[in-house]
């Protein structure tokens, strides 16, 4: 197993869509989870900590349509 930091930057106004469609595929398998105000294009920040493999990520990827998502591994278990 490896433990992501994933950085989301999705629209506010999508956000709660969005968070209900990642917290199926990743519950359980959170270990941190940083909210950050939106910018001033109306941007909001999630950083996450995962439990779980590039898979995972891969997967996060699929679900976020609009917005930008980024992660990199921490650590290899």
């Amino acid at each position: 197993m490896q433990i992501l930091e994933v950085d989301l930057k999705i629209p506010y106004r999508e956000r709660g869509n969005i968070l209900g469609r990642l917290l199926s595929k990743v519950s359980g398998r959170i270990r941190d989870i940083h909210f950050h105000p939106p910018d001033a294009r109306g941007m909001s920040e999630i950083k996450m900590e995962l439990v779980g493999g590039i898979d995972l990520a891969q997967e996060l990827k699929k679900l976020v349509k609009e917005g930008k998502i980024s992660f990199k591994v921490l650590s290899e278990a």
